[in-house]
């Protein structure tokens, strides 16, 4: 049986964030159309069940938690009758301050949601007006207090370095913030400018002004050591959890495992195939009415590819395990890369045994370097 994953997408939001590039539509209209079109998109793709176990199911978006607890209950009880869903699968919901109360937060548990992904992004309230958020830092902490009273034990929260004018001193501070919060996860995020977002354009007009690169790569360290020092344990470029609470989902993307995507914009990978959905919400809609999925196009992956991908993937994560590595493609690579690779290891940016090569924190804060030096 393959542990695989599954990924929603449910692109509804009341906000536009500045710098956000993820699909999302502020609007009230088509969500029970969006419903049904997804039923039947998670009925049609039902054949890829019978030799896979689903191990996590992540609500992305767009902001999950403005949806009521009966539509992802609804959703849910869909999955299970067309997918094998481990009875202690991790589903994920991701949520944003502002939009749920404790009662609500109560009422997700209850549908079967068992972890909490918060999109903080910072506890500085000048920060937050920058980044349009519709929370408040009060409202952001209490968030997750409500979460961990109502029986989450496995809550992630996300924040946002190197904002423009963001001294190392604030960004501190929201490190401290958020570890004295009951969280098990942290995922911390450069500020990254994506074409077509609002930010993209305050740069260009010279409204705002983003910061060097080397600044950026003082945060990334400082960010690094203080969590090692308050116990959480870097697992990937930009995720640090407590022991035991890495999270299952972003794991079977790093590890280069099948997922499956549902809804507008979602993409999956089965079999060495990649494939993904139209984007906007009414194509979406109309392409599972006519034929009961919404597929806009394909990729089979090479072989070239699929090394590239794997060995990519396995850098920005936990490292590169040599049996299962070995076992898929041959060694011939390392073979290859071996000079470079020990270079690496004798500067400490990559740590090299027999079973795994992996980076270092040092090396984690140039990944991209370095693999555009060894691909």
């Amino acid at each position: 049986m393959n542990n695989s994953a599954i990924y929603i997408h449910i692109p509804f939001c009341d906000h536009k964030c500045i710098y956000c590039d993820f699909y999302s539509i502020i609007t009230t209209e088509n969500i029970q159309s969006f419903l049904s079109a997804l039923k039947k998109e998670i009925s049609y793709y039902s054949s890829y069940s019978f030799d896979r176990n689903i191990s996590s199911v992540f609500f992305g978006g767009g902001t999950p938690s403005l949806m009521t607890p009966d539509y992802i209950d609804e959703i849910l009880n869909c999955l299970k009758s067309n997918f094998n869903i481990d009875k202690d699968a991790e589903i994920t919901l991701e949520t944003n301050p502002g939009t749920v109360d404790k009662e609500k937060l109560k009422a997700f548990k209850d549908t079967g949601i068992n972890r909490i992904s918060i999109g903080i992004q910072s506890f500085d309230e000048n920060e937050l007006k920058f980044l349009t958020r519709i929370h408040n830092s009060q409202t952001a902490a209490n968030t997750v207090y409500d979460a961990a009273e109502v029986g989450f034990d496995n809550i992630s929260i996300d924040l946002i370095f190197n904002l423009p004018d963001q001294t190392k001193e604030r960004w501190k501070n929201n490190l401290k913030t958020a570890v004295e919060l009951p969280i098990k996860h942290l995922s911390a995020y450069s500020l990254i400018l994506e074409k077509g977002t609002i930010l993209n354009k305050m740069v260009l007009d010279g409204k705002v002004t983003i910061q060097d690169e080397d600044y950026d790569a003082d945060l990334y360290e400082t960010t690094i050591d203080f969590l090692s020092s308050k116990g959480f344990l870097q697992y990937e470029v930009s995720n640090f959890a407590k022991p035991g609470y890495e999270c299952l989902h972003n794991n079977a993307y790093w590890q280069y495992r099948d997922y499956l995507g549902f809804g507008p914009s979602a993409h999956s990978f089965v079999h060495n195939k990649r494939w993904w959905n139209f984007t906007s919400l009414k194509k979406y809609i109309e392409e599972v009415y006519q034929k009961n999925n919404a597929l806009m196009n394909f990729e089979i992956l090479g072989n070239d590819q699929q090394h590239e991908e794997y060995v990519m993937l396995a850098f920005r994560s936990s490292g590169l395990k040599l049996k299962e590595y070995k076992k898929r493609f041959s060694d011939e690579w390392i073979t290859k890369n071996k000079q470079y690779l020990m270079k690496l290891r004798d500067e400490n940016y990559l740590q090299i045994d027999p079973l795994e090569i992996k980076l270092t924190p040092k090396g984690y804060a140039v990944c991209d370097e370095i693999l555009k030096n060894i691909l």
